[in-house]
């Protein structure tokens, strides 16, 4: 009776509403921020503010290390679950799809998250979420007020399907608060993200959530464009800076006790060769193309990724095929020329968190990434000019963490772990995420 009186004590204890005293939490993603851009802003010329006044006033990691692949799905989704690709079931970006029939579909379907995430802990504690462009929020049940990254065709008529995907009515009410329409919030640019942090101030304002998370993508985009370090790069950044401090500053009005987080989900690399692994898989007789298309008809083994690449086996448990594409990419990782630093087996892809789904994965050196045209040569020139989604033992692709508030100390955190962010967030909540494998920072 006694155990069975405790048990139940446990249980209404994690499923106890959210009290008076818990913060509230402003999660701003910036996406692609380095730590040294924030925490060398002088020495790199960058004129930050906002974001060094939260430095000097909250804790801070030195960097952040982040997940295999250091791409924007799967490490967002680490942020908010506290777990490894491996568990949490967002392997990419882009959903593998070797015979191109899904016409480039990304991860954007929350039921696709395999554990519970922060917002499903708020929500079950009785708090009310809202989410702009996170990635991998699309039908959140879990989030109250939602207009999450959403896109099909890239062109003007996606509107009208991430209004649909958005929580009913929520658009019309924003646009009518803001004077803003959804395609001024609704592109990679430092204005429109000036528009999605309108969005969130309003939302605050009107329904002072427990729980808000906004994804900034602007300077991710500059960065592809021009390089790490390039001069639009640097000038994007100071624009993000004012649109963050005025975010923080009309949500405090309605939330003075705020705890923000400033968040980001990969570094940068320069990029300066294009490898074409698409053109040794077929001719090895491993991916089949249409001579006329270039598009492949058929696969036994196919490379997944940019950066670095996973390989995917039609038939994974066989013994032959798993030996044709060892030997394979053995040879290619001999070729000095083809950048590749190493290629790691489905043992040592497990042993950092990369999805059961790849039997090998190919680590290129920074600087070099896999190209994505069939018909390029072997070797070309980069393009873009800056990549991310190396495997995350490479510095380059360090990721940053801040939080600043009432409560929260003065502290340097040295370099975390990136699955160490949710369990300090619903600490701070004081809601429960047990799931997580990481643990409170303070």
């Amino acid at each position: 009776m006694i155990i069975a009186r405790a048990a139940c004590l446990a249980t209404a204890l994690l499923a106890a509403p959210i009290t008076a005293q818990a913060a509230p939490v402003l999660m701003i993603s910036v996406d692609g921020l380095r730590p040294g851009d924030v925490l060398d802003a002088d020495a790199r010329g960058l004129k930050l503010p906002v974001l060094r006044g939260l430095v000097a006033n909250g804790a801070y990691a030195s960097g952040v290390r982040n997940v295999l692949p250091t791409v924007t799905y799967p490490n967002h989704t680490t942020i908010i679950t506290g777990v490894w690709p491996s568990r949490h079931g967002i392997p990419n970006n882009v959903v593998f799809d070797p015979l191109q029939k899904n016409m480039g579909g990304w991860y954007w379907y929350a039921r696709d998250i395999k554990v519970p995430t922060l917002w499903d802990a708020v929500h079950k504690s009785g708090g009310k979420v809202a989410s702009f462009s996170w990635p991998v929020s699309v039908g959140a049940d879990s989030i109250d007020y939602n207009i999450p990254e959403y896109w099909r065709a890239r062109l003007p008529e996606d509107l009208k399907l991430l209004r649909a995907a958005s929580t009913k009515g929520l658009v019309d009410e924003l646009e009518k608060s803001t004077g803003l329409t959804l395609a001024q919030t609704n592109a990679d640019t430092a204005q429109t993200d000036g528009g999605r942090a309108r969005f969130a101030a309003a939302l605050i304002a009107a329904r002072k959530p427990h729980f808000t998370t906004v994804h900034l993508s602007a300077l991710d985009h500059a960065q592809h464009d021009d390089g790490p370090g390039s001069g639009s790069a640097k000038t994007t950044l100071e624009a993000l800076d004012a649109v963050i401090g005025k975010l923080i500053a009309d949500a405090r009005k309605a939330q003075p006790d705020l705890v923000v987080a400033l968040v980001s989900d990969h570094g940068f690399a320069e990029v300066k060769h294009n490898i074409n692994l698409v053109r040794p898989f077929a001719e090895a007789g491993l991916l089949t193309l249409d001579p006329a298309t270039r598009k492949p008809t058929r696969w036994d083994a196919a490379p997944w990724g940019g950066a670095s690449v996973a390989v995917v086996l039609s038939r994974p448990q066989d013994a032959a095929l798993k030996a044709k594409v060892a030997g394979l990419l053995d040879r290619l990782a001999a070729k000095p020329e083809l950048g590749i630093a190493r290629i790691l087996d489905a043992k040592a892809i497990a042993q950092i968190g990369g999805t059961p789904m790849a039997s090998f994965w190919v680590d290129f050196k920074p600087g070099y990434q896999m190209g994505q045209d069939p018909a390029a040569p072997l070797i070309g020139p980069g393009s873009p000019k800056g990549m991310h989604g190396y495997v995350p033992t490479h510095p380059e692709m360090r990721a940053t963490l801040i939080i600043a508030g009432p409560g929260i100390p003065k502290k340097a955190l040295g370099e975390v772990d990136m699955r160490d962010i949710a369990p300090t967030l619903a600490k701070l909540m004081k809601v429960s995420l047990p799931s997580a494998d990481g643990k409170p920072l303070f």
